[in-house]
């Protein structure tokens, strides 16, 4: 399969570099182009035993790139895992700003029906707003949640060993249960 991963911070890098391993072709998207740069030369920006190797390897298998580029990572991939952060606002509210710029984003680049997979640390409700704001694109965007359960040093095994994987989807969404389903 073909998938984006918007935000390479810890849960983004592990979860693009993971896909890749499994064989998918994943594009791995930051708008920080010094940390693109950095990735594309195997610089792993966080800590966790093994995933430095692991870039490189899938990296130099053709498996896993980097871009800044949205509008180009999106095209002919089937899903787009949004894992951006969603820090505390002044009221402890997580700040949904970024899930939602990246979901705005994403349909205004879609050049096929997509299905958006939210990552990031959301509360109840956040993929019914995604998929409000998406519903006026040229294309049906489905949206699916599955968030992670990743401790940092464990991340890989956690990530390719999990002993569950949540996945919420809309009863009507098919298309995006099915390929939940194939990814995993």
């Amino acid at each position: 399969m073909r998938l984006c991963v918007i935000g390479t911070g810890y849960v983004g890098l592990v979860t693009g570099t993971c896909f890749a391993a499994t064989g998918q072709r994943v594009v791995c998207v930051d708008k920080d182009a010094e940390k693109v740069e950095r990735l594309r030369r195997y610089e792993i920006p966080i800590f966790e035993p093994g995933l430095e190797e692991m870039v490189k390897e899938n990296a130099s298998a053709g498996r896993l790139t980097f871009t800044t580029d949205l509008a180009s990572a999106v095209r002919d991939v089937d899903l787009a895992f949004i894992a951006v952060g969603t820090p505390p606002t002044h009221d402890g509210e997580a700040d949904l700003s970024a899930v939602f710029a990246v979901a705005r984003e994403l349909a205004k680049h879609a050049t096929h029906d997509l299905v958006i997979v939210n990552k990031s640390t959301v509360p109840v409700g956040t993929n019914a707003q995604v998929q409000k704001l998406v519903a006026d694109a040229k294309y049906d965007i489905q949206v699916a949640s599955n968030p992670e359960f990743l401790k940092e040093g464990g991340a890989i095994d956690d990530f390719m060993y999990p002993d569950r994987i949540v996945v919420g989807v809309r009863p009507s969404h098919d298309r995006a249960r099915r390929l939940m389903d194939r990814v995993y």
